[in-house]
């Protein structure tokens, strides 16, 4: 042992025994005596009944009486619940991460595209310029492939969609609900913004607006391909909307416009 060692106070812990479990202002001979009761504080709390409980804690050892009454003089702050994690304590929140879509009998509600934005596609049918540009590419990318894609619907106004909804849907004699399955209430269809676009298959009319439609070298080709020009199936089958599965209609998602206009506004997660 160095002299060093030996000059040390021995470790004050192996002869507080009980007296390690007295609050440290109790025993911080730094800061006050642990005899004198009028330098402790706690909030809230006169410093005579302070006093009277010092005597209980030295004579009975009262420790988590004192832990009880610091904790219960402290200011709490209320536990809030995490939107993110199901686990997490407090009273459970409002989840803000997927809020209700604004929606008609499992359609989604879209804004009309300005008119300055649609160009023409041919044979009278309009989309955004970005659109247009990328689906004459795809088009012409087939054609060269001997694939015939075709269109069958493109832009529609809101006007549009009235008489295709209303009109066509008394026409057959269908309920609201039964016509919403098969086109979307007016306000709420993807032809709207100018994105969306209904194809055909030129070497099979037939299958024009049809389930069957997935049997086509169009569909086959542009389920291969349709991504390379920033279009995607829009209701696929099964799809998150429960609407019913339309192999012919798909939308262009190939610039920041277009894709907050179907997932951010709607914020489409699946369930």
């Amino acid at each position: 042992m160095s002299k060093s060692d030996r000059s040390r106070p021995a470790d004050k812990s192996a002869h507080l025994g009980k007296a390690e479990d007295i609050p440290a202002a109790l025993r911080d001979g730094s800061k006050t005596r642990s005899n004198d009761v009028t330098s402790v504080e706690v909030p809230g709390i006169p410093k005579g009944i302070i006093a009277g409980l010092i005597g209980l804690l030295v004579a009975g050892g009262g420790t988590m009486m004192w832990l009880n009454l610091t904790r219960a003089t402290q200011p709490t702050t209320p536990a809030i619940a995490s939107t993110s994690d199901p686990n997490s304590a407090g009273t459970p929140a409002t989840d803000n991460a997927t809020p209700a879509a604004d929606n008609v009998l499992n359609h989604l509600s879209y804004t009309e595209a300005p008119d300055a934005e649609l160009v023409s596609i041919g044979s009278g049918y309009r989309l955004r310029k970005a659109a247009a540009a990328k689906f004459q590419t795809m088009v012409a990318a087939a054609r060269s492939s001997g694939v015939n894609i075709t269109t069958i619907s493109a832009f529609r106004s809101v006007e549009d969609q009235k008489r295709l909804f209303f009109g066509v849907g008394a026409e057959r004699g269908q309920q609201p609900q039964k016509r919403a399955e098969v086109s979307a209430p007016p306000k709420y269809s993807e032809h709207h913004t100018g994105y969306a676009i209904d194809l055909g298959d030129s070497s099979v009319p037939a299958t024009n607006l049809n389930q069957n439609f997935d049997t086509t070298p169009a569909y086959k080709w542009l389920k291969t391909h349709a991504a390379t020009y920033s279009f995607e199936l829009s209701f696929p089958k099964d799809n998150i909307q429960k609407v019913s599965y339309e192999p012919w209609h798909w939308r262009f998602v190939g610039d920041i416009n277009s894709l907050e206009t179907f997932y951010k506004a709607h914020n489409l997660q699946p369930k």
